[in-house]
């Protein structure tokens, strides 16, 4: 048996934020982590590290990364005002976000970055991926204009190396199996590492391991037949533990458990996430394609929105189609304009000199149906509408269903190329209860539960249907920090 004043089970961001904060309370910490140390922090090893704060102008973004004096001015670095944030919070979720929750997630957004920052993160301007020349001058786009160094994987590490630095206790394959409680409080954590049971006792205990994104069976059970099927973007340790444990003991479920964070994936990509190849099977230029299923056809609007507000939402539209592929068909004036992993080694996908060679290649594809859909699809094209990826350009078609709303190419450059895709879960949504002021659990009757809060993936109530991009990491770090202070206090206060 092992006593702390904290247990923290999880080592991704909010896991590792909610050790952070309550470790700066004068508590003692220990982090659970099911995975061995090189598979270890979760989900947030496999983001990409975009973070989608509010942020007024780029004096709050110096709060956070230095900017050369050249670059201020010159530069449109945009704005994701609070109620900007609130837009597109309330527009991807149709208006189904929980108040208290979004409120602190977007209010408490910029400083808590700030504050990540001073936990040894790093950001950088996201020069990379989400920002274009428009009329002679750079401009960012998607409100997301910086990132974390090193990615997901850069976020972690600097946060761990953090916390040992502090004196955080982590524990590698130590699954958490079991919170030990009374009938009235939580007293801390029941564990399996390596086939040997293990008690952690403490006096507060910190879920921030994750949904079930890894589990087939909860899968199946909450989203639906077929999602056993999907590829699962990140890690194969989030199976559903925390959520389970917290069920068990009376939590109250909350949120959009039939809902999902899922993308276009490559098709023949691992069934889990590989830290090797951690953004190789991104396939987030779709705006600019068409996306064809197997009866040659196109199915969703690509070009309706910066990939930035679809891309989530867009994985569960290609797991309906049928045998669960599409391709993404571009010609050669896209080609400069693709994300780089499009050409790793590790992808899947066709070229051809003409559209008639190119369909007889799609396997699986009707290539008459598919030669009919790229025709119309030319002809109905405003090619008037100048052509701009780093603005919503108005360039659509018009006469076709779906309409394609802005980036409409004309399919009429060779060489052509189709890259093969599949659906890619990355986390679920439905997840526990929480008071958004202190991170602690609520029981069935709306009561806190003593001695248990969560942070991360776990709160549910926050994202519906869809997702903006960068969201998820800044809402672990709002709600990990949240959770460790109040953790922390109430640890101090008994």
């Amino acid at each position: 048996m092992q006593q702390y004043d904290v247990i923290v089970v999880g080592k991704g961001n909010a896991a590792l934020c909610a050790a952070l904060a309550a470790r700066d309370k004068g508590v003692s910490v220990a982090i659970l982590e099911a995975a061995p140390e090189e598979e270890s922090g979760g989900n947030s090893r496999f983001a990409g590290g975009v973070m989608r704060f509010a942020y007024d102008g780029v004096k709050d973004l110096q709060k956070l990364t230095d900017i050369p004096p050249e670059e201020v001015d010159t530069v449109d670095w945009e704005s994701n005002t609070i109620d900007e944030f609130y837009d597109d919070l309330y527009r991807v979720t149709n208006f189904r976000t929980d108040p208290n929750l979004s409120e602190t997630l977007i209010t408490k957004s910029l400083d808590t970055m700030v504050w990540v920052r001073s936990q040894g993160a790093r950001f950088l301007p996201n020069y990379r991926f989400q920002s274009g020349m428009v009329n002679g001058k750079r401009k960012f786009f998607g409100r997301m204009p910086l990132w974390m160094a090193g990615g997901g994987p850069g976020l972690v590490e600097a946060l761990a190396n953090t916390a040992v630095k502090k004196g955080v206790d982590i524990y590698y394959e130590t699954r958490a199996t079991e919170l030990i409680y009374d009938g009235e409080k939580v007293l801390g954590v029941k564990a399996k590492c390596k086939g040997k049971q293990l008690e952690y006792h403490a006096k507060a205990v910190i879920l921030g391991c994750g949904g079930f994104e890894a589990n087939p069976e909860m899968r199946t059970k909450y989203l639906g037949p077929g999602w056993e099927l999907a590829k699962v973007r990140g890690t194969r340790f989030n199976m559903g533990d925390g959520l389970n444990m917290a069920l068990a003991i009376g939590a109250c479920p909350y949120g959009n458990w039939s809902g999902r964070h899922a993308v276009s994936w490559e098709r023949h990509a691992p069934e889990v996430g590989d830290l090797n190849i951690p953004e190789s099977s991104y396939r987030h230029s779709f705006p600019l394609s068409l996306m064809i299923n197997a009866e040659g056809k196109r199915f969703v609007d690509e070009g309706i929105e910066f990939y930035n507000y679809t891309y989530a939402k867009y994985g569960a539209e290609v797991l309906k189609q049928t045998e669960q592929f599409a391709y993404q068909v571009f010609d050669a004036k896209a080609k400069p304009l693709l994300r780089p992993e499009y050409n790793d080694k590790q992808v899947t996908k066709v070229t051809a000199n003409t559209l008639e060679e190119l369909a007889g290649k799609l396997e699986g594809v009707n290539a008459a149906q598919f030669l009919k859909t790229i025709k119309e699809y030319n002809a109905s094209i405003k090619t008037e509408v100048p052509f701009n990826h780093a603005v919503k350009d108005g360039r659509c078609t018009v006469g076709i269903e779906p309409q394609k709303s802005n980036w409409a190419i004309v399919l009429d450059t060779a060489p052509f190329e189709a890259y093969h895709v599949t659906c890619g879960i990355t986390f679920t949504f439905g997840g526990l209860r929480i008071n958004h002021e202190n991170g602690q659990v609520l029981d069935v009757n709306m009561h806190p539960i003593p001695g248990l809060y969560a942070a991360g993936e776990m709160v549910g109530g926050i994202f519906y249907f869809n997702y903006a991009a960068g969201t998820g990491l800044v809402s672990g770090s709002v709600f990990g920090r949240i959770a460790g202070d109040g953790a922390g206090d109430a640890v101090k206060a008994a």
